[in-house]
């Protein structure tokens, strides 16, 4: 899993499985999207204006629950 942020357009994508392509995105919200693969695997989350999705108070703080993170 990859999680990027690009604070000149104020995005956040989250790739869950980083070697499968989207084919489908379905879109929850004007903000928020899930990217699908061809077997409807869930392969990545799309979070625009991310300061005001997920707010200015919680954005940089990463929390990794029951997930080995690896240092690269």
């Amino acid at each position: 899993m990859k999680i990027k942020y690009d604070p000149e357009v104020d995005a956040i994508y989250i790739d869950i499985i980083e070697e499968k392509k989207s084919v489908k995105t379905i879109h929850l919200s004007e903000d928020v999207a899930l990217d699908f693969s061809g077997n409807e695997e869930l392969v990545g989350i799309e979070i625009l204006d991310a300061s005001k999705v997920i707010g200015p108070e919680r954005k940089g703080k990463l929390i990794l629950d029951g997930i080995e993170a690896v240092a690269v």
